[in-house]
Parts: C-alpha cells; structure tokens; sequence
C-alpha cells in the first residue's frame, strides 16, 4: 500500500511553525509496511487543498491529513475532503451534545463555532480526541482510506495510537519494514560513506548516511514478510558497520547525547555540574533534558561576563594571564562548578567566535578526581550553529572521559 502526507496550515508554508507531525507519521507507516511516497504540504485555502487531495487521491492508497480541523473560519479541512469525495457535511447531534458538554466543563461556555467541528459526512467514521475538541476522521471510499488527524501534536500521536493504528494493523498486510539508526561523531560524511561503501551496495537491507549537527548518522532499513527477519537482517548490517565504525559510534535510534552522558554518569553513581560563558546555557539545557537527570546532573552556572566568572570563583588572574576566553580559562571554569556544586566531575566551556568570517575556537575544560583535561576545537558557520557544534563537542570529550578513552 502507498500513503501520501498532507500537512495543513499557512503557517507551516510561512515557516511560523515546525511540521513535526509529518516526520512522526513517515517514522509510523513504514512499520506497517506502507511505502510513502510524498508529503505535501497544503495551505488555509480550501480549492488548493482539494487540487492537494485530488493528486494524493490518483497516486496513494492512504491519505493522512494533519490540521484543519478547529472551529475557525480557516479550518478547511472537513470542507475539502466533503468536496473530494463529494459528500454533504450535516451536524452530528450526539457529537455536538459531546462537545458541548466538555466546553462547558472546561470553558464555562459554548462558543457557537465549535459546532463545525460536530460536522461529519456519512462515510466518515468519527475517532475520538480525549485531549482536545477536534475529533478525527476516517473515511473509506472507493479502495482509499483518508485519515484527517488535529495538528497539535500531542493530540495527532495520541490519536494515532489508540484511534488510527489498531485499524490500520487490521487491514495491511505483506511486507514490513524496519528502519535502524547508527549515529557516530567525529567522521566526515564522505568518510563514513566511504568506510561503509561495501555495505551500502546491498539491496536488502539498505543503507543511507545523512549529516546532523551531533554527527554523521546511518540508516538501515530492511523489508522482510515478518517483524522478526528484518530485525535479522538489520542485525546483521549493523554487526557489519560497528565492525568498521565502533570506536566513533555514540548511540542508536532515539539516543541523545544528554541521555548517553546519562546512562554512563549513572553506571559510575556520578554527578556532574557545568559552568559555561559562549554558550549562553544551551550546554546546560542539553544535559538537563536527558531523562531522568535530576539523579545526576546538579546544575549548571551561566557566565556571560567577567564578573560574573569571578562572583562564581574564577581567579580572576587566571583570565589576567591567559586570556578572558581560553583554555585555561574553560579548566578554571570546570574546577568552579566541581567545587561550587560538589559534583564528581565538572565542565567549563568557553571560546570566542569571529562573525566576519563564521569561524571560532571553543575550549574545553573537564575536572574529576583522577584527572584534569582541556581540548579546543576549531567552529565553523553561523553563531547559532557553532553554540551547539560547541556543545556537541564539550559532551562527546565528556563521553570519551567518562569511557576513559582519553
């Protein structure tokens, strides 16, 4: 079976907000075996989106809508597709005594545009939202099966889970595929392609590099009749590129660096604090959004000046001496967050950063009891994007510490 995406919104094409909904539905369809194709992204205008479902419909077996269904004038969503499959939209009396029921509970009031969204034609089976008042719709006609899921992302994946899914296991069968990710760091894109090029000329599974800010990451993705002979067949590739890539691979799948400084800080029953001055907190923001790390991760110190370096107990000789960013500056900046959070190990980074021409330098200090080691790393691009390549390396000479590799 072949599925289309279509996220709708104006604000999507204005680039006001991120589409995430597509990239989870593209993750989901592949585990049941559908092959997708496109995704086309429609904007508040009702002949434009209609012309959008009118091609989905000719190429695709599945049409999945994200947005447009809210009670506004520009929630267009229900209109399209009651042109589409030609269907007259009436008001579905219990659904809009359902509606009114929880504004009323939540809201106190009933606005009087909520009833669009108790509107439904008669091929459109109803699925329920209990996170919000836009209920979904599934609509099977002429061999097609139209999907229209809210675009608040936490109600399209709960929606998803417990509305869509179980009916889509229900009617595909045949093949399934299964995607693996392998993220490594340190390697060039080109490199690693070229290192894995004996692997990546099999047809099944097959293997795809793509570049992100935290490394070059390695997709493999089997298709097989049964769950378990993909996972084989993926077993066996990522055997074969761990052969030749191991000592630069850092996670799988959903890993983040936060959540792998984690887990190794957690198997050594460490603690860890930050001190950081370039990188204006998203050093620490990174650490903390690792799961669970309140049980290791005490804080972190943001010093975006001078005084603040030396109120936090940066000799303020040390920056005299060496320079008001530098490496020893960044291990001075470790040794304070280790002794002012009575952590295990302490971080300090700093660095300076050259507008004209992108490029910058970040230092690198880390401080526990066996050892203390600064490393500086050449950036490059904008001032956004060598903020996080200057994290991103902070935590990979963390990760290699705490592995003790250096």
């Amino acid at each position: 079976m072949k599925a289309e995406i279509i996220p709708i919104g104006t604000e999507i094409l204005l680039g006001n907000i991120i589409d995430t909904n597509s990239s989870f539905l593209a993750s989901q369809l592949p585990l049941l075996g559908i092959d997708l194709y496109f995704i086309s992204t429609a904007g508040d205008n009702q002949k434009r989106l209609v012309d959008t479902l009118k091609r989905a419909w000719k190429r695709a077996d599945i049409i999945v809508t994200t947005g447009g269904l809210g009670p506004t004038q520009d929630d267009i969503t229900r209109e399209a597709i009651s042109e589409l499959v030609n269907e007259e939209l009436k008001v579905d009396e219990k659904l809009w005594q359902e509606l009114q029921d929880l504004l009323r509970r939540y809201l106190g009031e009933i606005p009087q545009s909520n009833i669009r969204q108790a509107t439904i034609i008669p091929s459109a089976q109803i699925i329920p939202n209990r996170m919000g008042t836009a209920p979904g719709w599934w609509v099977e006609k002429d061999n097609h099966i139209i999907i229209a899921l809210p675009g608040p992302s936490d109600e399209m994946k709960m929606m998803w889970q417990e509305g869509i899914l179980p009916k889509l296991e229900q009617r595909v069968t045949g093949e399934v595929i299964l995607s693996r990710v392998i993220k490594t760091f340190r390697l060039a894109e080109a490199k690693v392609d070229e290192m894995v090029a004996h692997i990546s000329k099999l047809s099944n599974p097959t293997l795809a590099t793509y570049i992100n800010p935290d490394g070059v990451y390695l997709r493999i993705t089997a298709k097989a009749k049964e769950k378990t002979e993909a996972q084989r067949l993926i077993s066996q590739s990522e055997e074969q590129i761990r052969n030749v890539l191991s000592p630069y691979i850092w996670g799988v799948d959903d890993d983040t660096l936060g959540s792998v400084i984690g887990e190794l800080l957690r198997a050594k029953n460490w603690s860890l604090a930050t001190m950081e001055s370039c990188t204006e907190g998203l050093l620490c923001s990174t650490i903390a959004s690792g799961r669970e790390s309140c049980t290791y991760f005490k804080g972190g110190l943001l010093a975006s000046c001078d005084e603040a370096k030396m109120a936090c107990g940066v000799d303020a000789a040390v920056m005299d001496g060496y320079g008001k960013e530098s490496i020893r500056v960044a291990k001075a900046m470790a040794e304070t967050a280790r002794r002012n959070l009575r952590t295990d190990v302490g971080i300090g980074v700093g660095g300076n950063t050259n507008s004209d021409d992108n490029s910058g330098e970040a230092y690198i200090g880390l401080s526990c009891d066996k050892s203390e080691q600064t490393f500086t790393h050449r950036l490059r691009g904008n001032r956004s994007r060598m903020k996080q390549r200057a994290v991103y390396a902070a935590l990979f000479d963390l990760r290699k510490m705490l592995l003790e590799e250096v």
